[in-house]
C-alpha cells in the first residue's frame, strides 16, 4: 500500500465508517448509551480531529480523551523545578520545543530564557550530549521526558556520555510509561470504559503484551492502532466486534511498525540506565506508583535531580496546586470535555495558555481549539 493515499482513501474510509455503523447497531449503541473508547494517544487525539473521524463515526461511538501526552501530564512542580536548575548560571539547560511554553507557578521555559536563563531547544539528547562536549566549562542539563518512545534515545545518550566520561552532563528525568495510568483509569468507579485505542508509538518500544491486563484483568478489549484515518477507522471496527462477540483481547492494527515483543536494543538500554519510581505524580491522576523511571545508581552521576538536589533528589518535590479554574485534570482523564472547561478559549488559548493541554502539539484542548475553530468556541458558550 502507498503509505499516504491508501491509508487515507474515501472508499476504504466510506466502507470501514459502514461497517462500524452496522456493528454500532448490533451492540444497540446510541447517542443516549454510547461505547465510550479511550484513545490513550494524544496523536490519535489529534487525528480524529484533523480528519474529522468524530463527526463520521455513529453518534452511538463517543472518544474519550486518555493522558497520552506526556507534557500535558507533568506536574507544575516538575516545570518549577527546571526553571530552577536553568537558572544556575553555570547550566545550558537544553529541552524538546515543546516543553518551552508549559506554564509552571513561575512561569514558563520561554520566559525564564526571556529573563536570561540558557535555556536551548534540541532535536533530540544528542544535540544536548554535542554541547556538553563543546562546552566542558558549562554543566548541560537535558529535559528528558516522554513515555516509552522517547526513552531510549535519553537512556542511549547517558551510555554514551559514560563510555566518554562527560562529567558535565546530566539528565533532568521525567520519563514515564504507559500502563500504570491506564490501570488508575480503570480502577476509577467514576470512569466508564468499554474499550481503547492503544498508543502506537509507544508500543513500537515495549510491543504489545504489556497491555494484557486490560484485558486479563479488566475485561476490556484495546487495540493498537496506527495514525492514519484508515488506522484509526479500523481499529474502532475491532474494539466494536471484540464488544459485538463478548470478547477482550490485546489485538495489533499497527503489525506493520508494532512487533509483539518490542524493541529489544531500545528495551535493553532502557533497563540498563532505568529503574521504576516508588512513584510518580501525573497532572490530574495524582502519585501512581511505578509509573516513572528514575536513573539507576550506576549512572547517578548523570542524574541532575541528584546532582543539583531539587525534586525526588532531595526526597519528593512539593506539591502544586492547578491554576484556579483551569481543568486540565479532568479533560485529560476523560471526565471533561475541553469545551466544558469554563477557560477554554476565554483565559486559555494557544497564545496565552493556562494549561498544558492548550501548549501540548498533543494536547485534547489544542486539538479542539485548533481544528474545532468557531465550533468549538461557539460550544464553549
Amino acid at each position: 500500500m502507498n503509505l499516504i493515499d491508501d491509508f487515507r482513501d474515501p472508499a476504504r474510509a466510506k466502507a470501514l465508517l459502514t461497517a462500524i455503523d452496522v456493528v454500532t447497531g448490533e451492540i444497540g449503541a446510541t447517542a443516549e448509551n454510547p461505547v465510550h473508547i479511550m484513545e490513550i494517544c494524544g496523536g490519535h487525539t489529534h487525528a480524529i480531529f484533523r480528519y474529522g473521524l468524530d463527526k463520521l463515526t455513529p453518534p452511538g461511538v463517543e472518544f474519550i480523551h486518555g493522558p497520552g501526552c506526556p507534557v500535558c501530564v507533568l506536574p507544575m512542580s516538575r516545570v518549577d523545578e527546571c526553571i530552577e536548575i536553568a537558572e544556575r548560571p553555570e547550566v545550558i539547560f537544553t529541552t524538546f520545543g515543546d516543553a518551552m511554553r508549559v506554564p509552571g507557578t513561575r512561569g514558563s521555559l520561554m520566559q525564564a530564557k526571556a529573563a536570561g536563563a540558557d535555556i536551548r531547544m534540541v532535536y533530540s539528547p544528542l544535540d544536548a550530549l554535542e554541547l556538553a562536549r563543546r562546552n566542558p566549562d558549562r554543566e548541560i542539563v537535558f529535559f528528558g521526558l516522554g513515555f516509552e518512545t522517547t526513552t531510549p534515545s535519553t537512556a542511549l545518550s547517558i551510555q554514551a556520555a559514560a563510555r566518554e566520561g562527560l562529567g558535565n552532563f546530566s539528565v533532568f528525568c521525567n520519563h514515564i510509561t504507559v500502563p500504570p495510568p491506564i490501570r488508575a483509569l480503570l480502577d476509577d468507579p467514576d470512569m466508564v470504559l468499554d474499550g481503547f485505542v492503544g498508543p502506537g508509538h509507544v508500543s513500537m518500544v515495549i510491543g504489545t503484551h504489556p497491555y494484557d491486563f486490560i484485558a486479563e484483568d479488566y475485561g476490556k478489549p484495546i487495540v493498537v492502532a496506527g495514525f492514519e484515518p484508515l488506522d484509526l477507522l479500523q481499529s474502532v471496527l475491532m474494539v466494536l466486534r471484540q464488544i459485538r462477540d463478548g470478547r477482550a483481547c490485546v489485538e495489533n492494527q499497527y503489525a506493520r511498525v508494532v512487533p509483539e515483543f518490542g524493541n529489544p536494543v531500545s528495551l535493553a538500554a532502557i533497563a540498563d540506565v532505568y529503574e521504576p519510581r516508588p512513584s510518580f505524580e501525573w497532572r490530574g491522576l495524582g502519585e501512581i506508583d511505578a509509573s516513572g523511571l528514575r536513573i539507576r545508581d550506576a549512572y547517578r552521576m548523570y542524574d541532575a535531580e541528584s546532582k543539583f538536589g531539587v525534586g525526588y533528589g532531595k526526597g519528593a518535590p512539593r506539591v502544586v496546586p492547578e491554576p484556579e479554574g483551569c481543568a486540565c485534570g479532568a479533560v485529560m482523564t476523560g471526565r471533561m470535555k475541553p469545551t466544558a472547561c469554563p477557560q477554554f478559549g476565554r483565559g486559555c488559548t494557544p497564545e496565552m495558555p493556562l494549561g498544558a493541554l492548550m501548549v501540548s502539539s498533543e494536547g485534547a484542548c489544542a486539538a479542539y481549539y485548533q481544528y474545532g475553530g468557531a465550533r468549538a468556541l461557539e460550544a464553549a458558550e
